[in-house]
């Protein structure tokens, strides 16, 4: 497959949006971290140490998101200057790269919601008692 300058450079606003995406989802967790961190201090529950299991793990997860999200968006800089100076090949290579980091960030988005709604479900569960 021939590469030109678009193809690359249509990766760019998607990447973009999903990192606004990611850090939205990283904003939420800070505050919810805070706000689980007085609850904590006055009380010490069973409910809360499973939450706070939960939202360390998902930290992990989107700073990884994150993580893969910046690699694929260099990645796809990388491959419009190699288009620009015309190393086909290696433009190619890079740019499948960078389609495997967004694929990677992108699953691990969906392992990320995937807890979410099980710390959900722990917040229910308290709730009912």
């Amino acid at each position: 497959m021939q590469l030109s300058l678009s193809i690359p450079a249509l990766l760019f606003p998607a990447i973009s949006l999903t990192m606004l995406a990611y850090n939205a989802r990283y904003l939420a967790i800070a505050a919810l971290i805070r706000q689980l961190h007085k609850q904590y201090l006055e009380e010490d529950s069973q409910p809360l140490k499973k939450q706070i299991e939960q939202l360390r793990r998902r930290l992990r997860i989107i700073k990884n998101m994150q993580a893969s999200a910046i690699i694929s968006f260099l990645l796809s800089a990388v491959t419009m200057f190699l288009i620009y100076v015309e190393m086909n090949f290696w433009a190619n290579i890079i740019f499948g790269v960078s389609l495997i980091a967004l694929m990677i960030s992108l699953l691990l988005s969906l392992v990320e919601v995937q807890l979410s709604t099980k710390a959900l479900g722990i917040q229910l569960s308290n709730m009912e008692k």
